[in-house]
């Protein structure tokens, strides 16, 4: 097997001061660094560098190139030779002396000389800036095999650690992320299950995109290697002692905290699966749910589930090179679902075409929670937004898309949103009556009904007390959910079909009527015509199957709902990207948690997962709703590391979560042709919003009884009453919030005004004919509910009226 390199990218900024000049001039280098060996502390490995150097008024060389000796404990010191040109050839040398006493400012700043044809010019110090580059320099981090060069955004799926042989079927990854893992939970080899984790991590790890996963193993490595230094022992060598003393100095450095919670959050998902298959005494699946005679830790229903509807499901290998069809969906989430279904009643032949999988009920009783977490959600879950903060965004991929793994929750559109559409943007569709017959209908196709009491669970009866004693306006959400179990698997594929994603309730009318559905089919393009009269028209759809052979089916009209965050880029990649606002307005509905520990069990993964909504500040645009996590799957940032954090995911059973979602300004942007990157940034307004939310989730906690409140803010991770709180909540900003967004919309809005939407009032992409846009991207603004059935009346609209038009033409 060929040798694996290293590649990463690096940025420093600093001053020089040149000589006979009174002043210092600002530097900034923008690095790249290839090794032809993999980079490990305890050796000098050497590397090229290559980028660009800029010296304020005097230089900025982007051919800069040089040489980097890294040898952290053999040498201690980090050595940068850099040729440029500026008037004359130019070197910047300097290193970075390694001190274990003070390991991290040693590693961060490097003093340099600058010399112009070998006589020093200058002086002058370069530092590493931790707030600002620590997460993209990690997230750089490649490891290619000689002869490769990993390009950006992809990394090698079996070289992401220095020792870690080919991955393969759950086995441990790294000595590192043994190391980072043993630290994080205390591991003193005592328990099993804590010693499964690493193998289970690096699974969850697999099912993420290259910059996410080589971010959890460049950080899993940067704390090995600072091990390394302050102790001449790596993690995996220190006693569990000296493994948490050392983690706990990186934690008591504010600029680090933020960083070492996100790398919490995959180690705790797999920690819990693994404590909970060992206290279920089992690997396998979790299937049932405790209001049927199982319990959440069972390992098959109580009651088998029932057949699923029947599809007609193709996967794409099957599937002909080249075919026709009157209309061709992209997607077959809510938008998409609602209108195969619109097409194929009006006696169109319809295809479907789904990037994911078909996933039966069945298979969801067969595998553990977060396995099928991976498999279900874009990206493995990891899909975010960059932005200050960052916020996690994890969409569905699967027939039945984002349905398959939301909540449930079924909340009719506002009567306010739908003045503000009418008015602001002027959508006829809008109309309180017209809109209300939609959302009538879909709430029939969906089995919609308030969520009986016997099933909420000791999360939701908690919310409910909290509100009573306070006086706020609550009660239980209105579901799509007849018979539930409360088995608090919604977001991982309901176990016993109860909840009715699309591929339970609207694909089988469209299969019944004639629909296909094409799985496994990343649609690459949009065929069109450019020389028709009247301008270009759609003409069908090419699309990739996972083997790298393409396929075509030919259609003039093809319905575009691949979802607020995929549409973009594929209108962009079939040349329909031109107009100026496509891919703006994105609105994501951002969301905080908070958790309250109780003095009794809640046992919070007993139950409906998302039970009862909180509707007192609703008018304010917060929404709380009581919402817990699969079992094995708690993923809310618990505090402490080592012995402090392994006690904190124990005591897990007596925690109450609530999340809080604002209705947010548009304030985000995808951009992007082959993979979309998401910017989102949180408006001032809905970050105040959102400090507010999580008061107001504290304050209710505190009224049922809590004995703390646990806030996922680092700086300020718990309160002990409903003043201390407070108190805590005066001295953060929402940009210390661990944020979550599940609900994007607006990026191919919809709008009376050609200048400000992509698409016009009827849905059709303008600039182009026969292309109907049927997702959350047409909404003009956030909802400020949960969308599923604001979607899909939208596109029962839509699509009611273009049937009708085809079927005049």
């Amino acid at each position: 097997m060929a040798a694996r390199g290293t590649e990463f990218t690096e940025t420093m900024t600093g001053s020089v001061r040149l000589r006979g000049e009174d002043r210092d001039r600002p530097v900034r280098l923008d690095l790249a660094v290839r090794t032809a060996t993999l980079l490990l502390p305890h050796r000098t490995t050497e590397g090229r560098l290559t980028g660009r150097v800029r010296i304020a008024g005097r230089a900025d060389d982007r051919a800069a190139r040089g040489t980097l000796e890294i040898s952290p404990l053999a040498r201690r010191r980090i050595r940068y030779r850099i040729d440029f040109t500026a008037d004359g050839r130019h070197r910047l040398d300097g290193w970075k002396s390694v001190s274990p006493l003070r390991p991290l400012t040693s590693l961060t700043v490097l003093p340099f000389t600058l010399l112009t044809d070998g006589a020093p010019t200058g002086r002058g110090t370069l530092r590493f800036p931790l707030a600002t580059a620590l997460l993209p320099f990690l997230a750089s981090f490649r490891f290619p095999r000689a002869g490769e060069t990993a390009g950006a955004g992809e990394t090698s799926r079996s070289g992401e650690a220095a020792e870690h042989g080919a991955r393969g079927g759950g086995r441990p990854v790294s000595r590192a992320l043994d190391g980072l893992v043993a630290a994080l939970l205390a591991d003193d080899g005592g328990t099993p299950w804590a010693g499964r984790v690493p193998a289970r991590l690096g699974g969850l790890l697999d099912a993420m995109p290259g910059p996410a996963r080589a971010g959890v193993f460049g950080a899993a490595a940067a704390l090995d290697a600072y091990a390394a230094v302050r102790t001449g022992r790596r993690l995996s060598g220190l006693t569990p002692a000296e493994r948490e003393a050392l983690v706990g100095r990186v934690a008591g450095r504010p600029a680090l905290l933020p960083l070492l919670d996100a790398l919490k959050v995959p180690v705790m998902l797999a920690a819990g699966t693994e404590r909970m298959l060992d206290e279920s005494g089992t690997g396998h699946a979790m299937g049932g749910g405790h209001g049927a005679g199982g319990s959440a830790g069972s390992t098959v229903p109580a009651v088998p589930p029932p057949a699923d509807p029947p599809l007609d499901c193709v996967p794409s290998a099957q599937w002909p090179d080249r075919s026709t069809a009157d209309v061709v969906v992209i997607g077959s989430g809510a938008g998409g679902a609602v209108a195969a279904r619109t097409f194929a009643r009006a006696g169109m032949r319809v295809v479907v075409l789904e990037e994911g999988r078909h996933h039966t009920t069945a298979d969801f009783g067969r595998r553990a929670p977060l396995d099928r977490f991976a498999e279900l959600y874009r990206d493995g879950g990891a899909t975010a937004a960059l932005g200050n903060p960052p916020v996690l965004a994890p969409v569905g991929r699967a027939v039945g898309g984002t349905t398959v793994v939301n909540s449930g929750t079924c909340y009719r559109t506002p009567e306010r949103v739908l003045t503000r559409w009418r008015e602001r943007y002027g959508l006829p569709l809008a109309d309180a009556a017209a809109f209300a017959a939609h959302l009538d209908a879909v709430e029939r196709t969906l089995r919609v009904a308030t969520q009986p009491l016997d099933v909420l669970g000791g999360n939701g009866r908690t919310a409910l007390r909290g509100a009573e004693r306070l006086g706020w306006t609550a009660g239980p959400l209105r579901r799509n959910a007849p018979g539930c179990r409360g088995s608090c698997q919604c977001v991982v594929g309901c176990p016993t079909g109860a909840k009715q994603s699309v591929q339970l309730s609207v694909l089988p009318d469209a299969c019944a009527a004639g629909a296909r559905i094409v799985t496994s089919a990343t649609v690459q393009r949009v065929l069109t015509d450019p020389d028709l009269p009247g301008g270009p028209r759609a003409a069908g759809v090419a699309a990739r199957r996972p083997d790298g052979t393409r396929f075509e089916i030919l259609s003039p009209l093809v319905v575009v709902a691949a979802g607020a965050l995929q549409s973009p880029p594929l209108l962009r990649r079939s040349g329909l990207g031109g107009h100026p606002e496509l891919g703006r307005n994105l609105a994501v509905h951002p969301a905080a948690s908070v958790a309250g520990r109780f003095p009794e069990p809640v046992t919070a993964w007993q139950g409906v997962l998302q039970s009862v909504g909180v509707e007192e500040l609703h008018h304010d645009g917060i929404l709380i709703e009581a919402t817990a996590e699969p079992p094995g799957m708690g993923s809310f940032v618990l505090p402490g590391v080592g012995r402090a954090l392994r006690r904190e995911l124990e005591g897990t059973g007596s925690l109450a979560t609530l999340g809080a979602m604002i209705a947010d300004r548009p304030s985000g942007r995808v951009l992007g042709r082959r993979r979309g990157l998401v910017r989102y940034h949180l408006d001032p307004g809905d970050g105040a919003r959102l400090l507010r939310a999580v008061d107001a989730m504290g304050e209710l906690l505190f009224a049922a009884g809590a004995e703390e409140v646990l806030t996922g803010i680092p700086a300020a991770p718990r309160a002990r009453s409903r003043e201390h709180l407070g108190e805590l909540l005066r001295g953060v900003t929402a940009r210390q919030l661990h944020l979550s967004a599940f609900h994007p919309t607006g990026t191919v809005a919809l709008g009376a005004d050609p200048a400000t939407a992509p698409a016009d009032p009827q849905g059709w992409l303008r600039g182009v004919r026969g292309v109907l846009i049927a997702d959350g991207s047409a909404l003009p603004s956030c909802p400020e509910v949960n969308p599923q059935l604001t979607i899909m009346a939208t596109a029962l609209a839509l699509t009611e009226a273009a049937a009708a038009d085809a079927g005049r033409a």
